[in-house]
């Protein structure tokens, strides 16, 4: 079979090439994917330089997250149940950017048909962590405000559109103007240019004191300004670093009015959960796929063998969307 395989660590556009490897066999609990899609994300590129919290055996594939169909089973129950379905797959083991792989049948998701492939390869990492975070997590409630770094990213038009359905209220840093009028558009009920002034104190004027709740995936100074903006009581996560520099944390800030930051890493929290509460979030994730609330933008999509150009699109300035690598066509498609 063919998949984007690297044995160096680098940027993955240097260091990734397509090439024929052995088809794996799926052991005891888990499954063998026919896969169709995958996006790019930064933890992907993270990965393909050794940067992630998983380091990986090389030679290696990416892909934490995509699309396919269930083709053979491993053993077990679940498994058995999860053949010829088309699922999301969570692979952090041997990677989804390859023509078939292997992953835990608990960690494969059957996705409604009214879910396009497109949508359902990006099912995982954002929407989940968007929910997860803001529902789960922080349990922030109605009325309240929710700040939010880097958000004109898919991820936090997402945490946008929850805001509407659920009631909370967002302040939203960016750092260019039409990114502003983008999320005022979409419902965000302020938006914060990060160049025009001390966020911080702007965050103090618009909310009253300082927010509650904090989500920040950028690190550096950005995140500073996500802490400096807690008011007394606040919680921030952290659940990125995007800059690739530390936040620098005044304890002084922190232990006046006891103030929380937190790390949070979507894997581990979802290892921590009983199968039955995964089994209703992922639903609950369907259904806000499908009526639009946890919808993907979708920037371009690439063949697996112009897998070095989508990487190269994933990490141009102005994407517009997530991008994804088609590498077979859905369910209905004959195999080659």
């Amino acid at each position: 079979m063919k998949a984007a395989v690297f044995d160096r660590f680098g940027p993955a556009a240097d260091v990734l090439a397509v090439r024929d490897v052995p088809q794996p066999q799926p052991g005891r609990g888990e499954v063998l994917v026919r896969m169709i899609a995958s996006p790019v994300n930064p933890s992907d590129l993270l990965y393909t330089e050794g940067k992630y919290g998983l380091k990986p055996k090389l030679p290696a594939t990416p892909g934490f997250e995509g699309v396919g169909v269930v083709e053979a089973s491993g053993g077990g129950v679940l498994g058995w149940l999860r053949k010829g379905k088309r699922v999301a797959v969570v692979n952090d083991g041997i990677g989804n950017w390859g023509e078939y792989t292997v992953a835990k049948a608990r960690q494969v998701i059957p996705v409604p048909d009214a879910i396009p492939d497109e949508q359902a390869a990006c099912f995982f990492v954002n929407p989940t962590t968007a929910l997860v975070m803001t529902r789960y997590v922080l349990r922030v409630p109605a009325g309240a405000w929710l700040l939010q770094t880097a958000a004109g990213s898919n991820l936090g038009k997402m945490v946008i559109r929850l805001g509407k359905q659920v009631g909370f209220k967002t302040v939203n840093v960016v750092r260019r103007a039409e990114q502003a009028d983008e999320l005022k558009q979409l419902g965000a009920d302020a938006v914060i240019l990060s160049g025009d002034g001390p966020v911080a104190e702007r965050v103090r004027e618009l909310t009253g004191g300082g927010v509650r709740y904090a989500l920040d995936p950028v690190g550096g100074a950005t995140g500073a300004d996500a802490v400096a903006s807690l008011a007394a009581g606040g919680r921030c996560l952290l659940y990125g670093l995007l800059s690739g520099e530390p936040v620098p944390v005044d304890p002084r800030f922190l232990i006046t009015g006891s103030k929380r930051v937190e790390g949070f890493w979507l894997a581990d929290w979802v290892k921590a959960q009983r199968i039955p509460t995964l089994l209703r979030l992922f639903r609950r994730v369907g259904r806000l796929i499908a009526d639009g609330t946890l919808r993907s933008d979708i920037a371009a999509t690439y063949p697996l063998d112009r897998v070095a150009d989508a990487v190269r699109h994933a990490t141009s300035g102005a994407k517009g969307g997530k991008v994804l690598v088609r590498i077979a066509e859905g369910p209905g498609e004959p195999r080659a």
